[in-house]
């Protein structure tokens, strides 16, 4: 789903009643969703057979099933059974205890005018005064138009969809289309879809929809329709749009794995809201510029393939969708410049100091969606763990993910993803998902340098972060150094704060740059240049202004001295006594306010009093 602010500012928060409270007794194998509705009317009738496996002995069955539907009659094997409804939750009693491993069905028919919580779950409009309907059911809304199972924890393998309507119009769906026959004055459209697929991504739309097609070609040998259902109206501008999407899924699929339901299709549904909704097999669109198309495509394989097992891990579907934009991008496809957008998603998440990718409080779906959060952050932790473990281990892991047996037409957790990536990578990256996944905030980098005339290069790492969650993020951190018309980029394994880093540069290093192809997620780093201490200098105190720990440099003779800090007032506000080797040491003054202070070092060979400046 890729949202726009309108939607955002509509949103109301959902109380956790609102979550899928369906039971675990039973593994759905099959659905036959029937639907009646007419896009001029807020309506639906419908029936939904249910094909499952007792996987615990019950003779209970629940659903989830929102206030405005009503059951009309429950047939299993021909019979009535009763039921029960309190809140969102259908609970229906079996004639006889079922015991594990039992095949079984049974049928709801039901009735009512949906509520449309969120994001609009079932939702009549127009169009150029022509009446349209659509669903959306991400995260909590299929149940508020058909009952079901809308846990992230059970896929019904397969799905077939007869959307009964209005002649004159069309009906979109998931899948592929089978037929649209003709009953009196209404057309009865059949969608056949044969994988698997969670409930919030079954879909339907219906208006006078026109519809052409383009195709795919796959280094497999396969082809791929890409089927459009368009306004009327807006056909001959959006099919322009819509060009690009062949080259986007041929190039996912030759990045990851091939696109994952190529035996049936992909294709755009044309609706009216302000994003868009990556339903399986046929994404909603309400526009076509490049992103929303890459986006919403890229969910096929992150999203709908293999879904997130809980709101919480949210980033695992946009997260890559959102990165998967940029990657197209980096790859010289679309509209946009790669290291723009790198810097326009970093600017994006450092805007504010907080937040986590993973979502703590999911009964809010403002939380679930926040764009700086699970997408733009989602984005650049994976471009941050890439930067880290290199290409190959980092594609290898995404291709090794998506053929993972286990995950494969069903979910994943955050930790399913990191154990590819150490798989591939040989590295325990529990500390860097600890810190970028779960913890909060974001680095911001001083580097101070000097080199000798010996060509030996000095680096000190200062870092500060943005919040407390994180006490430190230890990140390979690149660093371009530049010079007699020579660069090199050097990854500094920077583990603690202030630490210092020496090495050898056979040039003349003019420019130190952080991070230049913007692998961090920080804020711009500031850079201080300060030299070697000479024999006519005393002291050398670096980096100045300081925010936390200052490192002194002298070139006393002495072993040990004393160390006084004085505010501006002459006041005495920090002391350090009998400091040892004076010729190299690091003060602590992360407590002293903001201003300037001078520091007294006393020395039996001397007495030196330097001023500097704390931020």
């Amino acid at each position: 789903m890729k949202t726009f602010l309108l939607n955002l500012i509509l949103i109301i928060p959902l109380m956790l009643s609102a979550q899928n409270q369906a039971g675990t007794n039973y593994d759905q194998k099959y659905l036959r969703l029937e639907f009646e509705v007419d896009p001029a009317v807020k309506y639906i009738k419908g029936c939904v057979t249910f094909y499952y496996e007792i996987i615990n002995p019950t003779d209970t069955l629940s659903f989830d099933m929102g206030t405005g539907i009503n059951v009309d009659s429950i047939l299993y094997k021909g019979n009535k059974l009763q039921s029960t409804k309190t809140s969102n939750v259908l609970t229906v009693q079996l004639p006889n205890q079922l015991s594990s491993g039992t095949d079984d069905s049974l049928s709801i028919y039901y009735q009512g005018v949906p509520q449309s919580d969120g994001f609009g779950s079932f939702t009549v409009s127009t169009h150029n005064n022509v009446p349209v309907m659509w669903t959306l059911s991400e995260p909590y809304g299929a149940q508020d138009w058909w009952p079901c199972k809308q846990s992230l924890d059970d896929k019904p393998d397969s799905i077939d969809v007869y959307i009964t309507h209005p002649k004159e119009y069309k009906a979109a769906s998931n899948g592929l289309l089978i037929s649209e026959t003709l009953i009196g004055d209404n057309l009865v459209t059949h969608w056949k879809h044969r994988h698997a697929i969670a409930a919030y991504l079954i879909a339907i739309a219906v208006t006078n929809y026109e519809t052409y097609s383009h195709f795919a070609h796959l280094e497999s040998g396969d082809s791929v329709e890409i089927l459009n259902y368009i306004y009327p109206e807006s056909v001959s501008y959006i099919k322009n749009q819509t060009s690009v999407t062949p080259e986007i899924l041929e190039f996912f699929s030759k990045k990851f794995i091939d696109y994952p339901f190529k035996n049936e299709k992909y294709g755009h549904a044309q609706f009216g809201w302000g994003g868009g909704m990556e339903h399986q097999t046929m994404s909603f669109m309400g526009s076509f510029g490049y992103s929303i198309i890459a986006h919403e495509l890229a969910h096929q394989w992150f999203g709908d393939y293999i879904t997130c097992a809980s709101w919480h891990d949210i980033w695992l579907n946009e997260g890559f969708a959102s990165y998967c934009e940029g990657l197209c991008y980096e790859n010289g496809l679309g509209d946009k410049n790669w290291k723009s957008w790198l810097a326009d998603e970093i600017n994006y998440v450092t805007s504010l100091l907080d937040g986590s990718v993973y979502v703590e409080d999911i009964s809010d779906e403002n939380r679930i969606f926040d764009g700086r959060l699970s997408y733009a952050k989602g984005a650049m932790v994976l471009h941050l763990i890439r930067g880290q473990i290199g290409d190959d281990a980092f594609f290898t892991g995404i291709r090794n993910y998506l053929n993972d047996p286990k995950l494969q037409h069903a979910y994943a957790t955050t930790n399913d993803l990191r154990a590819h990536f150490e798989q591939t990578s040989g590295k325990d990256l529990k500390e860097l998902f600890n810190d970028w996944v779960y913890g909060q905030g974001y680095p911001t980098y001083t580097l101070s340098w000097r080199q000798n005339n010996d060509n030996s290069f000095y680096l000190i790492v200062e870092q500060k972060q943005s919040h407390s969650s994180v006490d430190f993020f230890e990140l390979n951190i690149p660093v371009q150094l530049s010079g007699d018309g020579k660069d090199t980029i050097v990854y500094f394994n920077n583990t603690e704060n202030n630490q210092e880093f020496v090495l050898n540069i056979d040039f003349n290093v003019e420019k130190v740059t952080f991070d230049p192809d913007l692998w961090i997620i920080s804020r711009p780093a500031q850079i201080v240049l300060y030299q070697k201490v000479l024999e006519s200098e005393k002291v050398l105190l670096a980096p100045n202004p300081v925010t936390d720990k200052l490192f002194v440099r002298t070139n006393l003779p002495d072993t040990t001295v004393d160390v006084q800090i004085f505010d501006i007032n002459g006041k005495k506000v920090k002391e350090f006594n009998n400091i040892e080797n004076p010729h190299k040491f690091k003060l602590d003054l992360k407590e002293l306010q903001q201003g300037i202070f001078f520091i007294m070092i006393n020395a039996k060979s001397d007495k030196i009093v330097q001023k500097f400046m704390k931020d």
